[in-house]
């Protein structure tokens, strides 16, 4: 007989000051993904950088906020952009799936940010969503737009280091989330609108992927958002519309679910702290915390921080 597992809650580590709501303001976004409601920030894409500081963005506002280990919030950026997704570069910088303007790349020394890449040769994306780095500096990301199962055509890329870039699918119901394997010879991908995190393996020698398959089914909410990989190899999938993150082990089995306090909108994670046992999650305008059962893998910037990173 099947089991459910255990349950815990996510706590309120973090939201995000009176002082930077925004209100009154139009957002194109906003009419299309919240039907027009009343939002003075709305987050996603958190990311540790190297320091230990958590970062995180507001996608209708075009902005990202610094988080520090006791909580407190500064906005380091505005720009005209919808940032989606962010992951850390080893050397510092950060890079931004923006659903605007394509990639965007933040330097938070000097506090400015460029376009990195706006289109695959001469079409732009429908708008990137997530992106992961792996060790050798290549970077997946996803292209999202509004596709779905009425419009299956949102892409997976690679973008090598040496600046080649693949389409590895093209034919995705609305690709979000996205974590390599340990191995990183795998792509695990939320497919939000199937409700799925699709298995995708590499074949790096030839620079494409193979025997692509459902490798979680999922069911309920609005389907899986954002990921973060466990240190085992299992994912953390946070399930936007149940107010849930998943704990997965590495064969894909449910070992524990975590319940957001109020918000169902639980839509993306990152492990944080010293031994990678806090969960961090977004969810609308605040950030939850709570103690994994089971460490985090860390992140391609959080492997080249010093050792006292964190502590």
């Amino acid at each position: 007989m099947y089991a459910p597992p255990p349950q815990k809650k996510l706590e309120v580590f973090a939201s995000i000051p009176q002082r930077f709501h925004i209100s009154g303001r139009k957002s194109n976004w906003i009419d299309v993904q919240l039907h027009g409601a009343d939002t003075p920030a709305f987050l996603e894409g958190p990311a540790f950088d190297a320091h230990g500081n958590l970062w995180v963005v507001d996608i209708p506002w075009g902005r990202l906020f610094k988080i520090d280990r006791q909580g407190e919030i500064s906005c380091e950026l505005e720009y005209d952009g919808e940032p989606n997704g962010l992951a850390f570069h080893a050397d510092g910088r950060a890079f931004i799936a923006d659903n605007k303007n394509g990639l965007m790349v933040f330097d938070p020394a000097r506090g400015t940010v460029e376009p990195f890449l706006d289109r695959a040769l001469v079409q732009r994306f429908k708008g990137p969503n997530d992106l992961v780095f792996a060790g050798n500096g290549d970077l997946y990301f996803t292209d999202q737009g509004q596709t779905g199962h009425h419009d299956p055509t949102g892409r997976l890329y690679r973008l090598a280091a040496d600046g080649r870039l693949d389409c590895l699918l093209n034919n995705v119901p609305s690709p979000n989330g996205l974590v390599l394997n340990l191995a990183e010879d795998t792509v695990y991908l939320a497919v939000t609108r199937a409700n799925a995190i699709w298995r995708v393996p590499l074949v790096k020698k030839h620079g494409t992927v193979t025997k692509v398959g459902t490798y979680i089914q999922m069911s309920g909410g609005g389907g899986p958002d954002g990921m973060a990989l466990g240190a085992h190899g299992g994912v953390a999938v946070c399930h936007v519309g149940l107010g849930a993150v998943w704990i997965f082990d590495e064969v894909g089995q449910p070992v524990l679910r975590l319940d957001a306090p109020a918000s169902r909108m639980t839509t993306n994670c990152a492990y944080g702290g010293s031994d990678l046992r806090r969960l961090y999650v977004t969810a609308g305008r605040e950030i939850l915390v709570a103690e994994a059962d089971m460490a985090g893998a860390p992140t391609w910037a959080q492997r080249s921080a010093s050792p006292a990173v964190g502590k």
